[in-house]
């Protein structure tokens, strides 16, 4: 009687077991391009799912420039459905090209004016904005005298020779907010004079916009040129850090949310941009960025000093995207000698 009690107990367990099976298959896969932080990935996704049940989210993630550049070779046969967390100067050649699908997210009205497309309904909308930093190893700088910078013309100085890493600008959006920057702020010719004698005293150019800041945490370079996520990030993990933000104006760019024209998956794409603007979302953005898309959400991040949002240069995105590859092809040519071998 026990025995027969218990084959008819497993009957309810196993329609629910094939139940949970059948829910799994007909979840929607949703392929995402990003350039999100591994280390922000996981959370954004774990929160977006949690809220979005039906939906399972795919990651293809690297630097700026080279999703950016797999975006662009896959044009004729795109695979992405979204990009989430893509450089809004990427997300114009994007558009430039036809690939995005004009949506306006639920929640739109909320998002500042100044991190969206301008178009009705807009291409692309912003989440955050990331801006240059530098990370300045105290106890290396200790061991060779160096001096604390406090401006981009300080970086010049030939004390610092060989010991200041920086992202390659075609590979690392952070890079070429970085050279967009100069440009914008000094002018062509003052700012590719400022590049040269920049150049003399750099190590390596890294293929990622984080790991100048983490070879200046771990004592490899005194000096790493990066953005201010990972900057803060770095020294709350106990590295020996000051972050640096240079008087003359930082170099900056958005993260921001597109969809893919070509996605079969629209309505799944259009629940991630829902969510992507949602009061939810912007305060995970919160943990890593000091400036939002959206309003009354962002908070200090606290090891940058200052008030970044008031650094933050001027800065023509339309331009910036325009000319990417003719900076881009003039800056390879001066100073591709010293770049790390881009990954296999």
């Amino acid at each position: 009687m026990l025995r027969r009690s218990f084959r008819w107990a497993l009957v309810p367990a196993a329609l629910l077991s094939m139940a949970f099976t059948v829910a799994a298959q007909g979840r929607t896969e949703l392929l995402v391009y990003t350039a999100l932080e591994a280390d922000q990935v996981q959370a954004y996704k774990a929160a977006f799912e949690k809220e979005n049940p039906t939906i399972e989210l795919k990651f293809v993630r690297d630097s700026t420039g080279i999703v950016t550049a797999k975006l662009l070779a896959e044009k004729a046969n795109p695979q992405a459905d979204v990009v989430w967390g893509l450089a809004a100067t990427s997300l114009m050649l994007l558009d430039k090209e036809g690939m995005l699908q004009p949506y306006a997210p639920k929640g739109l009205d909320a998002i500042k004016a100044t991190m969206r497309d301008p178009a009705n309904p807009p291409k692309w909308v912003g989440m955050d904005v990331w801006s240059s930093a530098i990370c300045f190893n105290t106890v290396e700088a200790q061991k060779k005298n160096l001096p604390k910078p406090t401006s981009w013309a300080d970086l010049t100085n030939p004390v610092y020779k060989g010991q200041i890493t920086m992202p390659n600008p075609a590979a690392s959006g952070t890079g070429y907010l970085m050279v967009s920057g100069w440009i914008q702020m000094m002018g062509e010719d003052k700012a590719w004079k400022y590049m040269d004698a920049l150049h003399q005293n750099i190590g390596i150019y890294s293929q990622s916009g984080s790991k100048p800041c983490r070879q200046a945490g771990a004592g490899e370079f005194a000096l790493g040129m990066s953005f201010e996520y990972r900057a803060n990030k770095t020294k709350r993990d106990g590295a020996p850090i000051d972050i640096v933000l240079p008087k003359e104006g930082l170099g900056w760019d958005m993260e921001a949310t597109g969809i893919l024209k070509t996605s079969k998956k629209q309505e799944a794409a259009k629940a991630l941009a829902d969510w992507a603007v949602t009061k939810q979302a912007n305060e995970l953005y919160a943990k890593n960025f000091a400036v939002l898309a959206l309003p009354g959400v962002q908070e200090k991040l606290e090891f940058v000093p200052g008030d970044v949002e008031k650094l933050l240069a001027k800065n023509d995105f339309t331009w910036a995207a325009a000319n990417r590859e003719r900076i881009l092809t003039e800056w390879s040519k001066r100073y591709e000698s010293k770049s790390e071998k881009k990954p296999i």
